[in-house]
């Protein structure tokens, strides 16, 4: 898939399971305001990186819609998981939370040293998102970051199935 460049940061679009993706640091997981792991990528988080992720995240407590937080990667691949908050679909300001959660990620990664992160389709699948609004806004998000002082090397967008290509493939090649 193509590859765009914005300060140096290479930008690109993966297929796969976020959780098991190879040469990331860190991967964005949409986590939930009570940080408690849940079903899909949450169960596999905590069957893949073990008892220590859960146990970082009770340590932490709550983080808000719009915020992120950052646990080690336990066992996995990933040395890194930061957990962002989005908003659920036909939430007030559901764009500008879910604009805040995306910098909020990419402020945490730039704070841990992380160079290659990776996002999900944030917000998307059970909060709901429509996924052209939610490649558009993350894109958007990116820009924004990337444009000004990053150490960020690399940001791969990981999608789970080819449903999901066409509206993030679109964002990208409009990339300047």
């Amino acid at each position: 898939m193509a590859e765009k460049k914005i300060n140096g940061c290479a930008i690109r679009i993966a297929r796969g399971d976020i959780t098991a993706l190879d040469g990331v640091d860190a991967f964005v997981y949409d986590a939930r305001s009570d940080l408690a792991l849940g079903s899909g990528y949450g169960g596999a988080i905590a069957v893949r990186g073990g008892p220590s992720v859960q146990e970082e995240l009770k340590k932490i407590g709550r983080c808000e819609v719009g915020n992120a937080v950052v646990t080690a990667g336990g066992k996995m691949k990933a040395k890194f998981i930061v957990h962002a908050v989005g908003p659920h679909f036909q939430e007030a300001d559901e764009d500008g939370k879910l604009r805040q959660a995306a910098l909020a990620a990419l402020r945490c990664a730039e704070e841990k040293g992380i160079r290659r992160l990776a996002f999900p389709p944030m917000c998307y699948g059970f909060y709901g998102f429509p996924l052209d609004k939610c490649a558009r806004i993350l894109f958007e998000a990116l820009r924004e970051h990337l444009g000004g002082k990053s150490a960020l090397q690399e940001v791969v967008i990981c999608l789970k199935d080819t449903r999901e290509v066409p509206a993030f493939d679109a964002q990208l090649q409009k990339l300047q």
